[in-house]
């Protein structure tokens, strides 16, 4: 389980997501988690495509892993 975690809001920034949580039919607490989770998501999926830059940046500087790459190629799928 995780810990809990406190956070200072401004009153005007609370009201706002009382707010929309009200309008979501949650509480504050669970409308924070689900906005933290979906954050935590996009940093992780900025993270896989900084890192596949990375690779393809190696791959197109590096004639060595240029040529292990065309020899593997993209995979198949076997009875297409």
């Amino acid at each position: 389980m995780a810990a809990p975690l406190s956070v200072r809001l401004d009153d005007s920034v609370q009201a706002m997501l009382e707010a929309e949580a009200r309008n979501r039919g949650i509480g504050l607490a669970r409308y924070l988690r689900q906005l933290a989770t979906e954050a935590a998501r996009e940093v992780r999926r900025n993270a896989i495509r900084a890192q596949s830059a990375a690779v393809a940046r190696h791959i197109a500087e590096n004639p060595e892993a240029k040529d292990f790459a065309e020899f593997w190629g993209t995979p198949r799928s076997e009875g297409l």
